[in-house]
C-alpha cells in the first residue's frame, strides 16, 4: 500500500511537469561526449528566453506555464545590471527586480534556468544594460580592461551571486549554467577581457557550468578554452553551416543554439517586424532531430517599460516600448499561431510524457474615450536652472534620463543664421517661445537656419533622450547636447561662426514624481503661440469597472512618455509604428485611475482610450525615408573602378583582395548579377579591410546612395549591410532588374586594400550576389 502511494505521487508530480530534481536535492550539469549531462543522463536543452523586467511580476507564474505548455524544460533570462543598481552600490532586488523569487517561481514550475548576468547583454536595452552612470567618468572604457568598469563589474556580479548562488543546480535550485560576458566577438577581440569577467563570475557563482556565446563567423577570436562555446543565430538560418566550424575544432562538444532568434525588435518609423512561423519551426524541429539544444530568443519578449528601450548602431535607432518580438507569447501574454505549431512539433521531444494543458488567457477589456481635462506647459513649469558657462552633457548634470533644456540670449540677427550642434536624441528649437523646427539624430541632422531676431532673443533648445546605444562600440552614448552650439551668419558674402556660451540649464529628470509635482491648468485655457502644439504634461482619470489588460491609444498623441497611477508605461511617438501601449489589467485599480503624458511636443488632440487589441504596426508617415531621392541615378563620377570579379556561390563571408591597395572616402558596390538568377540584391554584411588586412571600423559609416531598397513590406533597408548584425540584411525591392549599387560613405579617408561580404543565412542563399563591380573615389 505504502508503495502504490509513492508511485501515485511521483506519477501526480509527473503529469503536473514537476522537473526530474524537487528543491533542496543537489544536482550536476556538465557538458559530456555530444551532449549535456543532467545528474549524469543525457539532456537537451529546450529553453525559452524571458526577462522578468519586462513582465508584470503577477504575471511571472502565468508566462513561465505558457513555456512549460509549449514542451520547454528550461527558461533563459538575462539580469540588467542598470535596472538593479541605479547608482553606484545602491541594488535593488526587490519587486520587478526579484530575480531569486523568479528563479524560484522557475523551479515551482519544473523549469531550470539559464542564467546571463553580463555585466553587458545588448538584448535591445538602454545601453545594453550597462548602468548609465558609469559615463560620468567620461574616459571610461566600456567592456575593456579598464579598472574603474573591471571593479563595478566585480561588484555588480558579487551582488547578483549573494540573490541566486544558493539557487544553482549543486545547492539544490534551478539554475543549470551562467553566460560569461554576451557575443563579444561583436565588439572586439581581447580574451584577457573575457577572461577577468570568467574569473569574476567563477569567484562568485561557484562550482558551476559557465559559457559564451557568439555567431559562427567570430566566436574563436575571444573563445576560452575551459568555457562551453555556443552559436547565436535566427529563423532559416542553415544549420549545419552555423555549426560546422564549431564541429571542427571541437567534435565531441554539446551544440547549443543559445539564441535563435524567433523574430526581430522594432525600431521608431519601421515597419513591425515579423518571420514566419514555418521557418522558426522547421530550424527547431531539425535541431531537436539532431540532439542539438536551443533557446529561443524570444519565446515571449514583454515590453521595454519606462525609459528602457535602447538604440541600435551605427547611426542610431531607437526601438520601440513593446518587445513583442514577433515571438510565439506575444507581448501581453496571449499565445500566437507560432505558438500552436510550435506546440505541436515539440510534442515529438516530449519523451513519452504529455505537454501540461495551456494556461487560460487574459481577456482583454476596451476602455471608452476619455480626454484630459488638465495640463502643465512644460515652460510653465520649469526646475530651477543650472548656470554653466559652456555645454555640457547630461551625464556632466548626474542625470540619467529624461529631457534636458538649454537656454541662452542670441546676438541681434539681421537676417537667417544657422545654428550647428549635435544632439542626443531629439532637438526643439524655440526663439523667444515661438517653435522653429527640430533636429533629429536618427537622420543625422545637425543644423537648424534661424530667423532674423532682436539683441537679447531667448534661444531655448529642448532635447530628449531616448535610449543610449546597446549595440556595438558606440554604447558609449552621452546624452543631451553633445558639441558646442555654434551660430554662423554671413556678412558681406563671408561666414562667421562663434560659439554661443553662457547657458541656462533646466534638467527634467524621467521620474514620476518630476511630472506629478508640476502646476496643472484646465486644457481649455492654455493655447499656443502662432496655433503650435503645447509641451507638457498631461493628466487625466478614467475609471475601470473590472480590471484587465489593454491597449492604450495615443494616435494623437506627440512624442514622450506615459505613467498609470504611477507606473512608468513606456515611451509614445507618433510616427509609429507603435501606437498603443500595452497597460496590465495587474496595474488598474476597480474605479478610478489616473494618467499623466509628458509629450514634447504636444498632443494634435489630448484624448485616449483602450483597445483589445494592440496597435504595433502603423506608421504615421508619409513614406519610409530611403537612400535614394525621387528619381536620382547613380552618378560615378570622380569614382575609380577597383575590383571587378565574381562572388562564389553558398553561405559563410568571403574576402576579395585588390591588387594593391587604395585611397577612400566613398565606395560603391556595383552589382550585376545574383546566383539565384532573380532580380534581387542581398547584402547581409560588409567591412572594408584596411592596408593591413584588418577590418576598419564603421560606426562612421553612412548609405549615400541606394538604387532600390525593400521598405514596403519590411525593413531592409541599405544600412542594414553594416548594422552588426548578420541576421539582417539589405534588399532590393523584388523585381527591380539588375544592375544594383550600394554607395557608402566611410566617414573619414582610409587605405582599403579589399573588402569583405556576408550572404544572407538561409541555405538556399537567396540574392546571393554574382558578378560586381567596386568602385571608389
Amino acid at each position: 500500500m505504502y508503495r502504490l502511494l509513492i508511485s501515485l505521487m511521483l506519477l501526480l508530480a509527473t503529469a503536473a511537469g514537476v522537473s526530474a530534481q524537487e528543491k533542496d536535492e543537489t544536482g550536476t550539469f556538465t557538458a559530456g561526449k555530444g551532449t549535456f549531462l543532467l545528474n549524469g543522463e543525457p539532456f537537451v536543452v529546450k529553453a525559452a528566453e524571458l526577462h522578468y523586467p519586462r513582465i508584470p511580476k503577477p504575471y511571472w507564474d502565468h508566462r513561465i506555464k505558457l513555456c512549460k505548455a509549449l514542451g520547454m524544460n528550461t527558461i533563459c533570462l538575462y539580469v540588467f545590471w542598470n535596472a538593479h543598481e541605479s547608482e553606484p552600490g545602491v541594488f535593488d532586488f526587490t519587486g520587478q527586480n526579484d530575480l531569486a523569487g523568479f528563479c524560484r517561481l522557475c523551479q515551482d514550475n519544473g523549469m531550470y534556468v539559464i542564467l546571463r548576468p553580463g555585466p553587458y547583454v545588448c538584448a535591445e536595452w538602454e545601453m545594453g544594460g550597462l548602468p548609465w552612470w558609469l559615463l560620468k567618468k567620461k574616459d571610461i572604457r566600456l567592456r575593456e580592461d579598464d579598472p574603474y568598469f573591471i571593479e563595478r563589474v566585480a561588484i555588480f556580479e558579487e551582488a547578483v551571486a549573494g540573490q541566486v548562488r544558493d539557487l544553482t543546480i549543486g545547492n539544490g535550485g534551478p539554475i543549470i549554467m551562467v553566460q560569461v560576458e554576451n557575443e563579444y566577438g561583436s565588439y572586439g577581440a581581447s580574451k584577457e577581457y573575457v577572461s577577468k569577467i570568467r574569473d569574476i563570475v567563477r569567484e562568485n557563482f561557484g562550482d558551476i557550468t559557465l559559457f559564451q556565446c557568439d555567431w559562427s563567423s567570430n566566436f574563436t577570436v575571444n573563445g576560452l578554452d575551459d568555457l562551453i562555446w555556443t552559436m547565436n543565430f535566427g529563423t532559416g538560418a542553415d544549420i549545419d553551416q552555423q555549426f560546422r566550424k564549431l564541429k571542427e575544432l571541437r567534435p565531441d562538444s554539446p551544440l547549443m543554439c543559445s539564441e535563435f532568434w524567433s523574430g526581430w525588435f522594432d525600431k521608431w518609423g519601421g515597419h513591425h517586424e515579423t518571420r514566419p512561423a514555418e521557418d522558426m519551426i522547421a530550424g527547431i524541429d531539425e535541431m531537436l532531430s539532431k540532439g542539438i539544444s536551443f533557446s529561443l530568443y524570444m519565446t515571449h519578449g514583454g515590453t521595454n517599460w519606462g525609459h528602457w528601450a535602447g538604440a541600435n548602431s551605427p547611426g542610431f535607432a531607437p526601438d520601440v516600448t513593446s518587445y513583442d518580438y514577433d515571438a510565439p507569447i506575444s507581448e501581453s501574454g496571449q499565445t500566437t499561431y507560432k505558438y500552436w505549431e510550435l506546440r505541436k512539433t515539440l510534442a515529438k521531444y516530449m519523451d513519452g510524457k504529455k505537454q501540461p494543458e495551456v494556461p487560460k488567457a487574459i481577456k482583454s477589456v476596451s476602455i471608452p474615450k476619455f480626454a484630459f481635462s488638465e495640463c502643465a506647459p512644460l515652460f510653465d513649469n520649469l526646475p530651477d536652472p543650472k548656470k554653466d558657462r559652456d555645454i555640457r552633457t547630461m551625464e556632466e548634470y548626474d542625470q540619467g534620463f529624461g529631457s534636458i533644456l538649454y537656454r541662452t540670449a542670441l546676438p541681434e540677427l539681421d537676417g537667417p543664421a544657422v545654428l550647428s550642434f549635435e544632439a542626443h536624441d531629439f532637438a526643439q528649437v524655440f526663439v523667444d517661445g515661438i517653435y522653429i523646427g527640430k533636429l533629429d539624430r536618427r537622420f543625422g541632422e545637425r543644423q537648424i537656419t534661424l530667423p532674423a531676431c532682436r539683441s537679447g532673443a531667448r534661444l531655448d533648445i529642448l532635447v530628449e533622450a531616448m535610449g543610449r546605444i546597446n549595440f556595438g562600440r558606440a554604447i558609449k552614448d552621452f546624452k543631451g547636447i553633445t558639441s558646442d552650439v555654434e551660430l554662423s551668419v554671413d556678412i558681406d558674402g563671408r561666414r562667421f561662426t562663434c560659439d554661443m556660451k553662457d547657458w541656462e540649464v533646466f534638467n527634467i529628470e524621467d521620474e514620476y514624481d518630476t511630472y506629478k509635482d508640476m502646476e496643472y491648468k484646465p486644457v481649455m485655457s492654455i493655447t499656443g503661440k502662432k496655433g503650435q502644439r503645447i509641451p507638457g504634461c498631461y493628466r487625466a482619470t478614467f475609471n475601470v469597472s473590472k480590471p484587465s489588460d489593454t491597449f492604450l491609444n495615443f494616435e494623437t498623441w506627440g512624442k514622450g512618455l506615459v505613467y498609470v497611477n504611477g507606473h512608468a508605461m513606456g515611451r509614445i511617438w507618433e510616427i509609429g509604428p507603435q501606437q498603443t501601449l500595452y497597460m496590465p489589467g495587474c496595474w488598474l485599480k476597480k474605479g478610478e485611475n489616473e494618467i499623466i503624458v509628458f509629450d514634447i511636443i504636444g498632443p494634435r488632440e489630448a484624448v485616449c482610450e483602450g483597445l483589445t487589441e494592440p496597435l504595433i504596426d502603423k506608421l504615421q508617415l508619409e513614406t519610409p525615408k530611403t537612400h535614394r531621392e525621387e528619381g536620382q541615378e547613380l552618378d560615378l563620377t570622380g569614382y575609380t573602378q577597383v575590383y571587378e570579379g565574381c562572388l562564389e556561390e553558398g553561405n559563410g563571408w568571403q574576402t576579395i583582395s585588390f591588387d594593391k591597395p587604395v585611397g577612400c572616402r566613398e565606395f560603391c558596390l556595383e552589382a550585376l548579377s545574383s546566383h539565384d538568377g532573380r532580380d534581387m540584391a542581398c547584402i547581409a554584411e560588409l567591412y572594408l579591410l584596411d592596408a593591413e588586412g584588418e577590418r576598419i571600423p564603421r560606426e562612421a559609416w553612412t548609405v549615400t546612395f541606394a538604387d532600390s531598397e525593400e521598405i514596403t513590406y519590411g525593413n531592409r533597408a541599405a544600412d542594414k549591410s553594416f548594422d552588426l548584425q548578420e541576421s539582417t540584411y539589405w534588399s532590393t525591392a523584388y523585381g527591380v532588374p539588375f544592375p544594383h549599387s550600394i554607395v557608402i560613405d566611410l566617414g573619414g579617408q582610409y587605405e582599403i586594400s579589399g573588402l569583405q561580404y556576408l550572404p544572407r543565412m538561409e541555405s538556399s542563399v537567396p540574392g546571393a550576389l554574382k558578378d560586381f563591380r567596386i568602385h571608389t573615389r
